[in-house]
């Protein structure tokens, strides 16, 4: 607990109207969280605008009011901060009020479209193996050693990350490894965060829902490296064209990594199939127990990452080559009567050809490979008809279903998914809106050997149809139907 003074000392451009000696108890940003003492923080989000709710939570209990604007009527027994952004003040605040707990620890961030959830658990999961206590922020799940999380976004909110980092730090956690999405860059939920490094995957098309440009999304990216402390490490990946502009004007220590380029970390695939690849790395070669050229890439970021954190390279090759790959990512279940089912939770049109072109790179091509994807709703549109090209172009068959469509028309979905659908792959697409029917289909369909692929959802255990979550895994549903097709 600290006062309104101490909280905002780092705060510029601030007026503060009222008592700046009181203390404030709880921090929040939703007005349903309100409690005796809390400082509540007025955010003009993408859906709604906090400062609607000031009233309301005054009369909650809230004690000291953060906004961009005051309202009409001042209440003098409330402590008002009129700041120029209040996601920033927010960041700042929260930081200061869990006394700085990102720099008690090792944190490190893992931006990118793909690969930022293998590469943070992978880091997650690596230096368990070396014995240190660690916690993880991810989509899957946040973590804490042994105890798990549930994760509701890729990025938490600014004041649940220090909250999760000081518990971290309470429980003798050494690291912390992050996704940093480009929606929390953007929203200042990770500004303030003392990073020991931070590490880039790639950057294809997506979330131009939210972005509007792929430059806008870009430059959300690119954030991160600029505003990052000079004494953090950079590691981007050289293969992606966009790695190197992510080091332009970064203050850290820069690094690359790469399967194609000369980098400070480079890798080369030497012998894979499905059940993981020989790899070279920077010429030492051992078996890693993950899948295709893109796990490559995730591996060497990893590996690079733990080196540039202190670690001997023959232990990280030891120990990492020990880890199996992350829930939903190129997660492997095979039928008694030789089918081979893969779910991933590729959800691009990169993500998307790059598992398919691994799974053709493994195959002799007398399997057939069926492919069953959808694009969730309310998300970015345009890469739907990519989406379906990619699919189309690279499988034996495709059927289209519905992956989340959330309030949108899942037959409106399918209508422009099928638009990108090339007239000599007409014959080899199904469209079913139902998923479990859908991967019902593709199972009839295959015969030993075949392999099903099941995209798009990955490690969710729900679908989301009109705001509700029904209970919905690809692996229990695959692993069904291929015990009902058995018998």
């Amino acid at each position: 607990m600290k006062t309104v003074k101490e909280l905002i000392t780092q705060l510029k451009n601030t007026t503060v109207i009222g008592n700046d000696n009181v203390v404030v108890m709880h921090l929040t940003y939703d007005s349903r969280t309100i409690g005796e003492g809390s400082m509540f923080f007025a955010v003009k989000g993408t859906q709604v605008d906090g400062h609607q709710f000031i009233e309301d939570v005054i009369n909650k209990g809230a004690a000291v009011i953060v906004c961009e604007s005051l309202p009409q009527k001042i209440d003098e027994t409330v402590t008002y901060i009129k700041v120029e952004n209040s996601t920033e003040a927010m960041a700042s605040i929260a930081a200061a009020f869990f006394d700085h707990p990102s720099k008690k620890l090792k944190l490190v961030a893992v931006t990118g479209t793909n690969g930022k959830t293998t590469v943070a658990s992978l880091l997650f999961k690596l230096f368990r193996e070396f014995g240190h206590h660690c916690g993880l922020l991810s989509t899957v799940q946040n973590q804490i050693d042994e105890e798990i999380i549930p994760a509701t976004h890729t990025t938490p909110d600014v004041i649940r990350i220090n909250e999760l980092l000081e518990e971290m730090i309470a429980r003798g956690c050494e690291y912390c490894f992050m996704e940093a999405s480009s929606h929390a860059i953007d929203q200042n939920r990770i500004r303030d965060l003392h990073f020991a490094g931070i590490a880039f995957t790639n950057l294809t098309h997506d979330h131009l829902d939210y972005h509007k440009t792929f430059e806008a999304y870009l430059k959300a990216k690119k954030k991160l490296f600029d505003d990052v402390n000079d004494d953090a490490f950079a590691l981007v990946n050289k293969d992606d064209k966009n790695g190197l502009v992510m080091l332009q004007n970064t203050k850290a220590s820069r690094y690359t990594y790469g399967l194609q380029t000369m980098s400070d970390f480079k890798g080369k695939i030497i012998e894979s199939d499905f059940n993981g690849m020989l790899l070279n790395i920077n010429g030492d070669e051992a078996w890693y127990k993950l899948v295709g050229n893109f796990n490559a890439s995730n591996l060497l970021a990893v590996y690079g990452t733990a080196f540039l954190l202190g670690k001997p390279k023959d232990e990280i090759i030891i120990h990492l080559s020990k880890l199996n790959s992350v829930q939903g990512r190129f997660d492997y279940v095979r039928s008694s009567n030789g089918i081979i089912g893969i779910v991933d939770y590729a959800h691009t049109p990169d993500a998307l050809k790059n598992i398919l072109s691994t799974i053709n790179e493994i195959r002799t091509g007398n399997e057939k490979l069926i492919t069953i994807i959808g694009c969730g709703g309310n998300r970015d549109a345009a890469k739907r008809p990519v989406m379906a090209d990619v699919a189309s172009e690279l499988s034996t068959r495709v059927i289209f279903t519905s992956d989340n469509p959330r309030n949108e028309d899942p037959e409106m979905i399918l209508d422009e998914m099928q638009k990108g659908v090339k007239p000599l792959h007409y014959k080899k697409t199904l469209r079913m809106s139902d998923r479990k029917e859908a991967i019902k289909m593709a199972v009839s369909l295959a015969e030993k050997g075949d392999i099903i692929l099941v995209a798009g959802k990955g490690h969710e255990n729900y679908q989301d149809i009109k705001s509700v979550k029904h209970p919905f895994d690809d692996k229990n549903i695959l692993t069904e139907m291929f015990n009902a097709f058995e018998k």
